[in-house]
């Protein structure tokens, strides 16, 4: 069913409109909470990798346009509200990118276990708070042959709205779990290689980085990189040498480059 917004407080519209990340964590759904997909190829591939939607909200003019397919794959029973661009950039308090968002239930969250069964190559990311930079990872991981991404419980959520889009939807693709502690890696069978700024660093093209048979990629944060707790509990250390007086890379960056140099071969 397909309803023109003509009134901003209409309680289905809360989602889109008046909750912040953690409230549609949260509030809406408390058992499992809700997550906001931004743009129709975003959309697409939330729905093929099973995401269950819950709404729609879309401009008016895309309803025969780029939201059209998506209509179509959600099927019926899934509420369509509509409106003008402005109404919806007043609702939202952005304008929408590509003209679409969908509502959908947020997945059952998998353990460590379950993403690293069988894998050889993954990446973990410690303490990045930049959806941004989040999102931004899981595409150089799908693209550059990552497995599987671990996050220490302090990190951006990964259905954020912003990484979700980043991501360019690969936060579907590529499977992902919390980690409560870093040495839990060489418990599941995986050298861990933490990217630092250490004098005594292997440069990234080292042939030893490229040895161990399953590796796992530890980054640091934006600001400070990697705590020494957590360097001192891999195995080894890495770095990607700089030149022209530059200290280092967006840990994005710097993620796409490890990841390429230690893919499997």
């Amino acid at each position: 069913m397909i309803t023109d917004i003509d009134n901003l407080a209409v309680p289905e519209l809360a989602a889109y409109a008046s909750l912040t990340e953690t409230q549609l964590r949260n509030r809406l759904d408390p058992e499992m909470g809700i997550f906001i997909a931004e743009s129709p190829n975003v959309i697409k591939a939330a729905l093929k990798a099973g995401c269950e939607p819950l709404s729609l909200l879309t401009e008016r003019r895309h309803l025969e346009g780029t939201a059209k397919e998506v209509i179509e794959l959600l099927g019926d029973g899934i509420p369509i509200f509509t409106g003008d661009r402005d109404t919806l950039a007043q609702l939202t308090g952005y304008e929408l990118t590509r003209g679409v968002l969908c509502a959908m239930r947020r997945p059952q969250p998998k353990t460590t276990s379950e993403v690293c069964s069988g894998k050889r190559r993954i990446a973990v990311i410690d303490s990045v708070v930049n959806a941004t930079n989040t999102g931004a990872i899981f595409r150089a991981a799908a693209a550059l042959g990552i497995e599987a991404v671990l996050l220490s419980p302090s990190c951006s959520d990964p259905l954020n709205r912003r990484c979700v889009r980043v991501s360019m939807g690969t936060v579907f693709q590529v499977p992902w779990a919390y980690l409560d502690d870093v040495k839990q890696l060489r418990q599941m069978g995986f050298t861990s290689v933490a990217m630092a700024l250490r004098d005594d660093a292997l440069p990234i093209d080292d042939l030893r980085l490229k040895a161990p048979e399953r590796i796992a990629i530890v980054l640091g944060n934006e600001g400070d990189g990697l705590s020494q707790q957590t360097i001192d509990s891999c195995d080894l250390v890495a770095m990607i040498p700089m030149q022209n007086g530059v200290d280092s890379l967006n840990v994005a960056a710097a993620a796409a480059v490890a990841f390429w140099e230690m893919r499997i071969r």
